[in-house]
């Protein structure tokens, strides 16, 4: 018997009620805490990621290239150590356990800033540091769950883990942003950072109290490390998924670099307004992880994969078109992380289904950190360009061409078998 199915097949026989509570929930207890506290956690997540650029630019007075490498320091961890994370974890095993100790790590981190801030130290060498290691340990964290994700749901349900699990990420991205927001306004930044800080521990909590039976480890010495490239790159599926994700991530995080600085201060977007704005735009991400299992069944997983790779950076071209009366700014901004949001649903669903199906159970680890050298590497590269070309041409038309390249990666796919893909791909020996 597969290890997934027998992971879910011990499952506690108790059933929670509610015909709007998807299958898996009802039926699965231990993804159900896991599903719990991640989602928790990914609130949290939605307050750093408008609370920590806001403690750089209100209490420490930003510049666009000093933003650049804020977010650079955060994901430049992806670049140097997914590789060996990833051979690490598959060697060694206890991914559980290693998520784990992320989040109690990560939480310690956050922590620090509020604690510096009240005392009249803080400083941008420790942003850098804090975001540096923040970034280190979410390697680790997400190399570790994938493998987590198939011990706890069979292969026949992982569009819908997959769509259970970006869903909640959507459900933060409506609340998060509009909490942070208002934490910054009412408290401070730094201090708006608790609230992940204490997310951090509630995912630690809900991971303890699982205990799936996780894939073996893989003994060989030889060849370990490259394992994941080698795959990756023998792969015509995962090898197009990765260039077109990379190519959209590194163009987006050129834009986000310069997103925040852009919208407070060439629109003057208060942070509160902001913050809500966001939050009521992120409903298209609820509804892109709703629709998505139908939308794949109606035109097929890959095909719904092309799209989503379309749909995501194809709305951003409204920021930088923002203009004129405060209504028509609001209006596009809205306009343009709702559709965003409803896009990159569907690309993260059944792009991470896809994956979930083919990689061979052995080499996941491996083949997550050899993915994130580049999906995440370029990250920092895309954070240090945007800062770098903000400087240099200003914002505006960096915001342009952010939009533009980040259009164009859907382009690798189209020679791929992904387009032609109805259903999940069989496991590759």
């Amino acid at each position: 018997m597969p290890t997934t199915t027998r992971a879910f097949a011990t499952r506690a026989p108790f059933r929670l009620p509610g015909r709007f509570i998807p299958a898996l929930l009802r039926e699965s207890l231990e993804f159900r805490r896991f599903f719990a506290g991640q989602a928790i956690s990914l609130v949290g997540d939605q307050v750093t990621l408008i609370a920590l650029p806001l403690v750089a630019v209100l209490a420490l007075d930003a510049n666009a290239a000093e933003m650049g490498y804020l977010l650079a320091a955060q994901l430049f961890p992806s670049l140097v150590f997914s590789l060996h994370a990833g051979a690490w974890v598959d060697r060694r095993g206890h991914r559980r356990r290693t998520m784990l100790v992320a989040d109690l790590g990560r939480a310690g981190l956050l922590a620090s800033v509020p604690i510096a801030y009240a005392a009249g130290v803080l400083t941008f060498e420790q942003l850098y540091v804090v975001a540096f290691l923040i970034g280190t340990l979410s390697v680790f964290f997400f190399v570790s769950y994938t493998t987590l994700f198939v011990s706890l749901v069979p292969r026949e349900r992982y569009v819908e883990g997959q769509a259970i699990l970006n869903g909640s990420r959507a459900l933060s991205f409506v609340g998060g942003p509009a909490l942070g927001g208002l934490l910054v306004q009412l408290l401070s930044a730094p201090a708006a950072l608790v609230a992940d800080a204490v997310s951090f521990l509630a995912s630690a909590l809900s991971l303890g109290s699982i205990s799936p039976a996780e894939p073996p480890t893989e003994t060989a010495q030889r060849g370990h490390l490259a394992a994941g490239v080698r795959y990756i790159f023998g792969s015509p599926i995962v090898r197009a998924s990765l260039f077109a994700t990379a190519t959209i991530n590194f163009f987006n995080f050129v834009f986000w670099a310069l997103f925040m600085l852009y919208v407070t201060r060439s629109l003057d977007v208060p942070a509160g307004t902001l913050g809500l704005l966001l939050g009521v735009a992120s409903v298209g991400g609820v509804i892109g992880s709703v629709v998505t299992g139908r939308v794949s069944t109606r035109i097929g997983i890959g095909p719904a994969f092309v799209v989503g790779c379309v749909l995501f950076p194809v709305p951003l071209v409204l920021v930088p078109l923002a203009g004129g009366p405060r209504w028509v700014v609001f209006g596009c901004l809205l306009a343009s992380e709702f559709l965003s949001g409803l896009g990159v649903m569907i690309l993260d669903i059944s792009a991470g289904a896809i994956k979930a199906a083919v990689v061979p159970d052995r080499l996941r680890s491996r083949v997550a950190g050899a993915y994130m050298v580049v999906n995440y590497g370029v990250r920092p590269l895309g954070a240090l360009a945007g800062g770098w070309l903000g400087t240099a041409i200003g914002l505006r038309p960096t915001l342009w061409i952010a939009a533009v390249g980040a259009i164009a990666g859907f382009l690798w796919l189209l020679p791929s078998p992904i387009p032609r893909l109805r259903h999940l791909p069989e496991m590759d020996a």
